[in-house]
């Protein structure tokens, strides 16, 4: 039977495993339901036959791939060089140093925000460790924790999400590659992810709106009301909040932690790569995989010799960290095989055909980036997780781009921001919780402080993607950006609350 015969059959595992991942909160288990359905539609009911298929002409075949097989190694790197990252106390010994600068509410946020950024390389990390250390000061100046919480929250995947050589990134690229594959395209995932970059619009607003709040000064909506109660020494606080992890932090620890082995990452990088025409030209996936792992290898490298040297664990230690970070991918790995797979399954039913046929002749393709960001985001809500949410919808809106003639970067980007508009907001996520916990404050306090600027962020993202998806420009944020910055100023001026700056540090 040809693929095309399945017809609406076609569909069901990505149904069953959109609907099991929303139920259980667990992308593990919908993407495994799904392959499995999709092997039985396949091959018949037979429950022992169907999980040796699965391993055999689904999990083992995308594992052996060159291209996949060595994203799967790669992510291992990066697992091992954030764990040493964040326990070596080089972040939280960086951050502190910002802090010297704080001497009013706007220099606070302001500082609080820049060092959130410059923790790029651990969404995780950051609430972990900004909150606790920033904590402390911004009670001092009646700045609220809800307020903390959004700032450290806006700073933590929003950022790392835009960033091609991290985890984000890296996860991203291999989802893309696997569908490029199977479609024949010959753009390489790098070109296409950092193409893909300026159509991130909820992530670049979201970054863009903390600088924007605290230059004027307004607030609106329930955090106008938790400033105002700050402002009058009522805190929304939960005494259940985060302190800096004695694993995080160490007395011998120093900035030169974090900076040195990024240093030596981009020079590994630029070693590598130039002589291949990087940047200026396009580099083979594989190529710049090697030189990615090889530079992951040598910035952990780096940064276990200065832990050494300056006394701050010794090379046993060091490792343990080190591998510790690698097991820690272990469910990353697995999402991403079990991403693939499906992939190749509804590949056999003729799933995306399917789901084409639908839309042809009935549907414009310029309104594919609209639905991608807005199913996205209802399902990285329901689900908490961005990048179970990525390894779903990731394959299906490239097919369907592909096919329909949709502007494939700006579908990619709609994918990428749909996810963290979704997870942005989501009570469940990890990073609502842990900036919640990391600022002091109640998860649900953050949730409902934090949801009216992110739902003004999500709406300017919608008319962005309507243009974008009509003109395919790269500079549709530039004006997005404006319509940000005055929708802001009009709604302050409607419903904003002026918070004065009453507090200071001298």
């Amino acid at each position: 039977m040809e693929a095309a015969d399945y017809g609406f059959i076609s569909i069901i595992p990505i149904i069953l495993t959109l609907a099991i991942a929303v139920w259980s909160q667990n992308v593990i288990i919908g993407l495994f339901s799904g392959v499995f359905t999709g092997v039985v539609i396949l091959n018949g009911f037979d429950p022992i036959m169907t999980v040796s298929l699965m391993v055999s002409d689904y999990f083992v075949p995308q594992m052996l791939s060159p291209s996949q097989s060595g994203m799967l190694v790669l992510m291992c790197f990066i697992g091992g060089l954030v764990a040493l990252m964040e326990k070596s106390g080089g972040a939280v010994a960086f951050a502190t140093t910002m802090t010297h600068i704080i001497t009013n509410r706007f220099k606070a946020q302001i500082a609080t925000w820049l060092t959130g950024i410059m923790i790029f390389f651990s969404d995780l990390g950051t609430p972990l460790i900004v909150g606790p250390i920033y904590r402390p000061i911004t009670d001092k100046l009646k700045i609220s924790r809800v307020k903390l919480a959004w700032i450290i929250d806006t700073t933590a995947s929003p950022v790392a999400v835009l960033v091609p050589f991290i985890g984000w990134g890296v996860y991203a690229m291999a989802l893309i590659e696997s569908q490029f594959l199977e479609l024949g395209l010959t753009e390489n995932s790098f070109d296409a992810f950092v193409a893909a970059i300026p159509f991130q619009f909820y992530s670049i607003f979201a970054i863009l709106m903390v600088p924007l709040v605290a230059i004027s000064g307004y607030e609106f909506g329930p955090m106008a009301r938790a400033e105002q109660k700050a402002q009058q020494g009522i805190t929304l606080e939960d005494d259940s909040g985060l302190e800096l992890s004695e694993n995080m932090t160490h007395p011998k620890a120093k900035a030169i932690f974090v900076w040195l082995p990024l240093l030596v990452m981009l020079g590994v990088l630029l070693f590598l790569l130039a002589p291949l025409g990087f940047p200026l030209n396009p580099v083979p996936s594989l190529a710049f995989r090697g030189a990615l792992s090889s530079a992951y290898f040598y910035s952990s490298m780096t940064l276990i010799a200065l832990l050494m040297l300056y006394g701050v664990k010794n090379f046993k230690e060091s490792m343990i960290i080190y591998l510790g970070g690698i097991s820690k991918m272990t469910s990353i790995l697995i999402i991403l095989v079990l991403a693939w797979s499906l992939s190749a399954v509804g590949k056999n039913l003729g799933t995306a055909q399917f789901i084409i046929s639908l839309a042809e002749g009935n549907f414009a393709p310029f309104l594919v980036p609209l639905l991608a960001f807005l199913f996205g985001a209802v399902m990285s809500f329901a689900t908490g997780s961005s990048w179970g949410t990525y390894a779903i919808m990731m394959p299906l809106i490239i097919a369907v781009a592909h096919a329909l003639g949709a502007p494939m970067h700006v579908c990619i980007g709609a994918v990428l921001s749909g996810g963290m508009f979704g997870d942005h907001c989501s009570p469940i996520s990890d990073t609502t919780i842990l900036s919640a916990s990391g600022a002091g404050c109640s998860q649900f306090d953050h949730v409902r402080t934090q949801l009216p600027y992110e739902l003004f962020n999500g709406s300017i993202c919608v008319v962005c993607y309507i243009v974008a998806g009509l003109t395919e420009s790269s500079f549709v944020f530039i004006p997005g950006m404006v319509l940000l910055g005055v929708g802001l100023y009009l709604l302050n001026k409607v419903a904003g609350v002026k918070i004065h700056n009453t507090s200071s540090v001298g």
